[in-house]
């Protein structure tokens, strides 16, 4: 069985940039341990699997596998599909996948790239003693949200850069998603993101990180829109709006491989 394939760096204006995802173009869903043999296979942060919608909600669904398991939301794979359907022939600006826990997504064409439009996550004052221990710094404050989302504020982009987490110990404490933020020295906010739980150690450009990182900052700058970026070792630069309940992240997308994944037996 040959399944459409596409390699794409999203969040990226060059190919070795932003964050890698694999899109994957199926006539129908396939056995759950397929989908998440072929995440394992690809070993991306994420790879995402589309369908057609035939629920009338939407044009796609949407699914995302990390190389251990199946995840609620992903944004740079979800605007690496939006980039895969909006650069087809006739295909409009505008593309909307229905998800099974992160509700209706929308990928839209901009002058500079596309948006992709993620329910913002609220976030709360707390504390976590045994996440911070594992980080190797001590952050400001701790704000963190049920769905296992925490933010992690540092003072400055230079601690961000320098922090050493111990993976097992993070891992240890579930598939939390550990984003450590500060003010940006060239962009108005930067951030790290640590998911090792989820089989991923240090993403590198991540959307739902900022789907929780653009109510928190939109709060702490006093506006809706700002620069991000994400200093992991390939690094991806975001712009990041906040409307209402959603959040609206802008990048681009460079297709690296197009072809086929074969399925056999």
């Amino acid at each position: 069985m040959a399944i459409p394939y596409w390699h794409v760096d999203a969040f990226a204006d060059r190919s070795f940039t932003g964050n890698q995802a694999a899109v994957m173009e199926l006539d129908s869903w396939l056995p759950d341990d397929v989908l998440q043999a072929i995440g394992e296979e690809n070993n991306f942060a994420e790879t995402a699997f589309i369908v057609r919608d035939e629920s009338g909600e939407a044009d796609w669904e949407l699914r995302w596998f990390t190389p251990v398991c199946e995840i609620r939301l992903c944004g740079h794979a979800t605007l690496a599909s939006g980039h895969v359907l909006l650069g087809r022939e006739g295909a409009g600006n505008r593309v909307t996948f229905r998800t099974r826990l992160a509700g209706i997504l929308e990928v839209v064409r901009t002058a500079d790239g596309y948006e992709v439009s993620l329910p913002a996550i609220p976030t709360e004052p707390s504390d976590w003693p045994e996440a911070v221990g594992h980080l190797g710094a001590t952050p400001r404050e701790v704000w963190r949200n049920p769905d296992r989302y925490n933010i992690f504020l540092f003072d400055n982009e230079e601690q961000v850069r320098a922090l050493k987490p111990n993976m097992r110990g993070l891992a240890a404490l579930g598939d939390d998603q550990f984003d450590c933020t500060a003010p940006g020295d060239k962009t108005d906010v930067v951030s790290r993101v640590f998911v090792p739980g989820a089989g991923v150690d240090e993403d590198s450009v991540t959307g739902s990180a900022h789907a929780a990182l653009t109510p928190f900052w939109a709060a702490k700058l006093g506006r809706d829109t700002f620069t991000a970026h994400q200093a992991s070792e390939r690094g991806g630069d975001l712009v990041c709006r906040l409307d209402g309940d959603r959040a609206w992240l802008g990048g681009q997308c460079v297709t690296v491989v197009e072809g086929s994944f074969y399925v056999s037996g």
